[in-house]
């Protein structure tokens, strides 16, 4: 019974991955790319939720990885699944890959599959890097979609620059964000457009509140 009991406790090889992954981040990346937390700097470890964050690079991960020690499942191009050197990290991230115009429908069904066996996703919900000077890009549909159909609540993130070596970065992590009002409806697209804004206003204010905590001040377009 006892060495069942060790072996149920085992840690997967997936486990094991994400265990290694906050040792890179603990030992080289807060070192090499130094940052800052701001807000809800405790772990979230409650419940499973749905990470969202600005996409400014490719270091993104890691300001979300922080945000729990638990694995997080990223949404991810499908592109990066084919060649280059992203694609160990995505296949052992077990990351769920989507079509450029994230509409696959196969995505939706794995990330609300995860989510109602109490797993972590995460969403870069502009779909690619800003490169722009606007504060975020338009928003693609689905994290807010995702949070009502499964009630899981959302954690916004928002870094004010994009991670550089030698340089501090400056993070928020907000409050959990929910819709529960529109839990157990018949939802239309307004509706999830509707949400999705609301999501994205938010972070842009978080992100102008960061500003003004650190008086990092930027003027950027909304």
């Amino acid at each position: 019974m006892a060495e069942d009991g060790m072996a149920k406790n085992k840690p997967t090889k997936y486990e094991k991955w994400w265990r290694k992954l906050h040792r890179i981040e603990k030992f080289l990346f807060r070192i090499f790319f130094p940052y800052k937390k701001y807000g809800h700097t405790e772990v979230y470890d409650d419940r499973n939720y749905i990470f969202v964050c600005n996409h400014l690079s490719f270091l993104d991960v890691f300001f979300v990885l922080v945000a729990t020690s638990k694995p997080i499942h990223f949404i991810a191009k499908k592109e990066l699944f084919e060649k280059g050197i992203f694609k160990n990290f995505v296949v052992k991230c077990q990351c769920i890959k989507v079509s450029r115009d994230g509409t696959d429908v196969k995505a939706v069904m794995q990330s609300m599959k995860y989510l109602k066996d109490g797993e972590n996703i995460s969403v870069f919900p502009e779909g690619t890097r800003n490169r722009s000077d606007q504060i975020l890009l338009p928003f693609k549909s689905g994290a807010s979609a995702l949070s009502i159909k499964t009630k899981t609540p959302i954690v916004p993130i928002v870094q004010l620059h994009k991670a550089k070596f030698l340089r501090r970065s400056r993070v928020l992590y907000g409050e959990p964000l929910e819709f529960s009002e529109y839990y157990d409806r018949h939802l239309c697209d307004a509706d999830i457009a509707e949400c999705d804004e609301k999501l994205r206003n938010t972070m842009i204010e978080m992100y102008t509140r960061l500003e003004d905590m650190t008086g990092k001040r930027k003027h950027k377009k909304k």
